[in-house]
């Protein structure tokens, strides 16, 4: 009881000083000159959620006080730069806002997140504990796993934002990140489930179940493909597939365990072989990415395309690069879901800009926008946020080719734990690709 009526408090005084904000921010362009003050955020006022300790080196600090070590700090944001909408969202949108409210530049560096990982791993190898080039890092799945492991992260510190009390952490697909507990050392940022998009006009009734596909492959050769694994799509597909014939997907939620490999995954590799001879270019190349898929789509010479952004496809109709009957579909037994982070490296120079910048993504406003701009689906739960966020959220048109949110929610399944993925990974590429 006390801490819904402690968040309750907490909703309505963001409300009020929204509101206010808004009002004095409406007077002045987003532009203008006027000798480089920073505009306030609501959350600058707002208090870390009941029970939630600094983060370490913040000690006896409130948020006020991290926000205020935070102007006038750059930060180095090294995150994935494989669409240009979000590379334009992020530069555009999070770059101003940061600059014009709090004094933050924002420096994004689009590259291989293996890459940046890396670069954090070679100045922990030199001693280099203060002054890392990255301060904030896109992340999930087997480079969070990495990361943890070699104590590359700092944290705890992702549960002390204020806009955290907008977060369902009780959702697995949130609270654990490839099923290994978030723990407070990532922030979501959005969310991702498989949808598989086909044309109308050329698939009357496309496949929803595993052996369903199967057979259509084999029936309409050329016309199927997935990405080459290790692209996060192809893996994921390559999982569906795995767990099918395991008929259990709980087994690749526990930790890697050789003989259940040995009993389940030859058969998956197996199905994959069968396919392969149908698939396009005769499965001797696969396409090298999720955007090299997506044109065989748009040129026509495969029929599906496999995408984590669930409004992508309504987004691609509308602006005319995908075919007007364009719709989604997921399989009856269900399709992958995830998160994805941000996470702050231990020898980060700019921890206290990195939190606000990882707050700024969870206000409501920025996930609102971010749904616009480039589908992504969010990381906040509209039913905790404040009533007039909420019904902008639900008042969101769904575009035609857009499942449902309701049955996006009942078809969701978690995914493997990262040595799992390791696992299949390496089996297909030395079962499928080089058999």
């Amino acid at each position: 009881m006390k801490s819904s009526f402690y968040r309750m408090i907490m909703v309505l005084l963001m409300m009020f000083v929204l509101v206010s904000c808004q009002s004095e921010r409406d007077d002045t362009p987003a532009d203008s000159p006027t000798s480089g003050k920073t505009t306030p955020l609501p959350i600058e006022t707002a208090l870390a959620p009941e029970g939630e300790s600094p983060p370490p080196g913040f000690e006896d600090q409130q948020w006020a006080d991290i926000v205020n070590m935070a102007r006038g700090q750059t930060v180095n944001w090294y995150m994935w730069g494989g669409s240009q909408e979000t590379n334009d969202w992020v530069t555009d949108y999070v770059g101003s806002r940061l600059r014009e409210r709090y004094g933050i530049t924002l420096n994004a560096v689009f590259s291989d997140i293996v890459d940046s990982v890396d670069t954090v791993r070679r100045e922990h190898a030199a001693g280099q504990d203060t002054n890392g080039a990255v301060d904030l890092i896109w992340i999930n799945g087997e480079n969070y796993q990495a990361m943890r492991k070699e104590q590359l992260l700092y944290g705890p510190w992702s549960r002390y934002l204020p806009n955290t009390v907008f977060v369902d952490w009780n959702d697995e697909i949130i609270a654990k990140d490839f099923g290994l507990p978030v723990d407070g050392y990532e922030s979501p940022y959005g969310k991702g489930q498989i949808v598989i998009a086909y044309d109308q006009a050329k698939v009357k009734s496309p496949p929803t179940t595993i052996p369903g596909l199967v057979e259509w492959i084999k029936a309409n050769p050329g016309k199927f493909t997935y990405p080459a694994l290790p692209d996060f799509t192809g893996t994921a597909f390559v999982c569906h597939i795995c767990y099918w014939v395991a008929g259990k997907y709980q087994f690749f939620q526990e930790e890697y365990d050789q003989s259940i490999a040995d009993q389940h995954l030859p058969a998956c590799y197996d199905v994959l072989n069968e396919i392969e001879p149908f698939l396009w270019n005769q499965g001797k190349t696969y396409p090298a990415s999720a955007t090299e898929q997506e044109a065989l789509f748009i040129a026509g010479e495969v029929l599906f395309d496999i995408d984590y952004q669930v409004a992508n496809a309504s987004r691609r109709v509308a602006s005319g690069v995908y075919p007007p009957l364009t719709r989604t579909f997921v399989f009856e037994s269900g399709t992958l879901a995830d998160s994805h982070y941000v996470a702050i490296p231990y020898n980060s120079s700019s921890k206290a800009g990195a939190m606000v910048v990882a707050n700024l993504l969870l206000s409501p406003e920025a996930q609102l926008d971010k749904i616009t701009k480039w589908g992504d689906s969010p990381a906040v739960d509209p039913m905790l946020l404040p009533v007039e966020w909420r019904q902008k959220f639900n008042q969101l048109p769904r575009g035609v080719a857009t499942l449902p949110s309701g049955i996006l929610a009942e078809h969701r399944l978690p995914e493997p734990r990262p040595e799992w993925l390791e696992a299949i990974e390496r089996g297909w590429v030395q079962h499928v690709l080089n058999d």
